[in-house]
């Protein structure tokens, strides 16, 4: 309700009966009614000027009016109760809220459709003639109604319950019936384990029976083959006999052979001794020398004596020749050292590492299976990870850590014997020098390239 109106408190109840100060109901306020009462003082608190506001009251005046019905709704209805002039103010602005009802209640006439909570409180705060029994009237009403709904609610549960009565009767009824139907299934199978049960125990007599029976006969065959054992524990002791005669005769035949063996070998040794001294008369006889050189050796005595070293000596060509290649592979047991990288730098350096090689040693096998010469490539084991890739017919090697392959070319001339021929196919003047003071033939490595672009 608004706070809006004016006058004076004591214009504000005409033709109000005037109670005696603390005189009230003759029992105490329905809840809802009070509830309603407390809702308008609290509303009217707020619009009332300073002086006017109860001292009881003046703490909360500036609250919000519901949280002024929340939190002082007992001071406000014990306000209400006590101070005729306080309840004279919230009773004027109910009035002005609800006229026609406050006439009729002045006249003793009740609206038949007004709210029975509404007409209490506005009873209770006009108090015209026979309020108490307006209000009488209306709590016995809402008691009425409180009771009419709790045997309502009452009722529902009533009916709730009886509901679920017959669900769990039902539900009973199919558990009983559940029930009986697994009952019979239990004394049916009862019944047929019963069955089984005699059965097995019959079969389990059978058994023993039969058992009884095999023991019988284990203790017959225990017997029979005792006897047979014996027999043959005699048989392989007269086995036994027999078998040291036959060995002893194998062992006399053994040395029989043996000393016929030895009169062969030793015939055989004087005839093989007869051909050696004709062979040494043969020799002497055609003054033939005591040793034969081969290649490698005489190769070795013309670089000793022109001081070519291990190299190849004078093939009768230019060191740019193209057939140079061909006529080094040309000799008997040549051995032919690449300095790969060098190699692979020279005819194709776009190529990633990997692939240079791969390309290198692909060509070389393919001149090794033509040329049959022991060709050995070596690289730069630095900046390989993966494993080494070997080739088919050409010897692979990477220098180790801490050498580098031209350490590693040089190290391998070195261990080759005097009187081999060895070329060393490379542009590196550094390695040039230094096999050629080992006395192996340099070869450029361009001249490599061109022969194996034909292979």
């Amino acid at each position: 309700m608004g706070s809006q109106g004016g006058g004076k408190p004591g214009e504000a109840a005409q033709g109000a009966r005037p109670d005696p100060p603390g005189g009230g109901a003759e029992r105490p306020l329905p809840e809802p009614v009070r509830a309603r009462i407390i809702e308008y003082g609290s509303d009217v608190l707020g619009g009332l000027p300073a002086a006017e506001v109860p001292a009881a009251l003046r703490r909360v005046a500036r609250f919000e009016p519901r949280r002024r019905a929340r939190l002082a709704g007992p001071q406000i209805a014990a306000q209400l109760e006590t101070d005729d002039a306080f309840r004279a103010l919230v009773a004027e602005r109910v009035e002005q809220v609800w006229p026609e009802l406050a006439e009729g209640l002045r006249r003793g006439v009740l609206p038949p459709a007004a709210d029975p909570v509404v007409v209490a409180a506005v009873a209770y705060l006009l108090r015209p003639e026979g309020w108490e029994e307006i209000v009488g009237r209306v709590h016995a009403e809402l008691e009425r109604q409180e009771t009419a709904k709790e045997a309502d609610e009452a009722a529902e549960a009533l009916a709730g319950l009886r509901a679920r009565l017959e669900e769990e009767r039902a539900e009973h009824r199919k558990e009983v019936n559940r029930l009986r139907g697994e009952l019979r299934e239990y004394r049916s199978e009862v019944a047929d384990l019963r069955r089984r049960v005699h059965g097995e125990r019959k079969r389990a007599k059978e058994a023993q029976h039969r058992a009884e029976q095999a023991e019988e006969q284990a203790r017959g065959l225990s017997d029979s083959v005792s006897v047979r054992l014996g027999a043959v524990e005699a048989e392989n002791r007269r086995l036994r006999g027999r078998l040291a005669a036959a060995e002893a005769q194998v062992e006399a035949a053994r040395r029989a052979v043996r000393a016929e063996r030895s009169s062969d070998d030793a015939r055989l040794r004087v005839l093989l001794d007869v051909l050696v001294e004709s062979a040494h008369g043969l020799r002497r006889e055609l003054a033939l020398p005591s040793s034969i050189e081969t290649p490698a050796e005489l190769l070795a005595e013309d670089r000793a004596r022109s001081g070519a070293g291990r190299g190849v000596g004078d093939l009768g060509l230019p060191g740019d020749d193209p057939a140079l290649v061909d006529r080094l592979l040309a000799l008997p047991r040549v051995h032919l050292l690449v300095d790969g990288y060098n190699v692979t730098k020279t005819g194709y350096p776009t190529l990633p590492l990997a692939d240079q090689r791969t390309r290198l040693l692909n060509a070389l096998d393919g001149l090794a299976g033509r040329s049959k010469a022991e060709i050995t490539c070596v690289f730069d084991g630095a900046d390989v990870d993966a494993p080494a890739v070997q080739g088919r017919r050409t010897r692979v090697l990477f220098s180790e850590p801490g050498e580098t392959a031209d350490e590693l070319i040089v190290r391998l001339v070195r261990a080759e014997p005097p009187g081999r021929p060895l070329a060393v196919v490379t542009a590196d003047k550094e390695i040039i020098a230094a096999v050629r003071a080992e006395g192996a033939r340099a070869v450029p490595s361009e001249l490599l390239l061109q022969r194996l672009a034909r292979v």
